[in-house]
């Protein structure tokens, strides 16, 4: 089987090291490089690869961006090296995220999945994943680490969302999960019939709210089935008096 890929990069260096390891397999046929962002979008209409290496830092639109804007919607591959970027990566249905630097025997790996993917009618379950990824329908399920696996954690076992520095924890009833991703962007991509930002640090579901309670000290609390209880702004207080909840 012979399977065609482009590469995007904007580092001439990392473009090359990748066309030489792509060359080595014997059985992917690199048909294009670019180094922006616009050309990769151009590009991957265009030309319509099996399989795009893809950075995330580049030019113009980033690697996310131009999964956004492309027609063709190829497998993908993200090769970077900001890490923080896995968890939206696997939402837009990438099948492997590379971290530089990275040797062939790593790309290897990854290229078997690709082959995998391609061989195999649950291909289209793949694309199918991206595109909806790439809609504005809320997202059904996250993708999380768990040691050197990432698993899919459907959204409605998530009772809340904790923002904690540059993280949020997504809470379920068994376990708490990292994410490598801002509390807004989550936000964005809820069920707002579903869940609610009751405070700039927490966002709740409201099928895991037992109840939203005063607290002694004056301040709304949402009471949530497993007994945590997390504090209501005032705003948000207001407005969910307003709501009825």
């Amino acid at each position: 089987m012979s399977v065609t890929a482009l590469i995007a990069d904007d580092e001439p260096v990392a473009r090359a090291g990748l066309r030489r390891m792509l060359d080595a397999t014997g059985w992917v046929q690199c048909v294009g490089e670019v180094a922006s962002g616009p050309a990769a979008v151009e590009a991957i209409d265009a030309l319509r690869p099996d399989l795009v290496l893809l950075d995330i830092e580049m030019p113009g639109y980033s690697g996310i961006d131009v999964l956004r804007r492309v027609t063709h919607q190829p497998f993908v591959v993200f090769t970077t090296a900001y890490s923080q970027h896995a968890v939206t990566a696997f939402e837009l249905g990438a099948l492997d995220y590379l971290v530089k630097p990275f040797g062939a025997g790593r790309l290897a790996a990854a290229l078997e999945r690709v082959r995998s993917g391609l061989g195999e009618s649950a291909s289209a379950t793949q694309r199918d994943r991206l595109a909806d990824a790439m809609s504005i329908a809320p997202m059904t399920r996250l993708f999380v680490r768990s040691g050197a696996s990432l698993i899919p954690v459907p959204v409605a076992d998530v009772a809340w969302f904790a923002a904690d520095g540059d993280y949020v924890e997504a809470h379920t009833e068994r376990t708490r999960h990292v994410l490598h991703v801002s509390l807004n962007r989550i936000e964005a991509r809820l069920d707002a019939a579903k869940f609610t930002r009751i405070h700039r640090t927490h966002i709740v579901n409201l099928d895991h709210v037992r109840a939203f309670r005063r607290a002694p000290h004056g301040r709304m609390e949402a009471e949530m089935r497993d007994g945590t209880r997390l504090a209501v702004s005032r705003t948000r207080a207001r407005d969910l008096r307003a709501q009825g909840r």
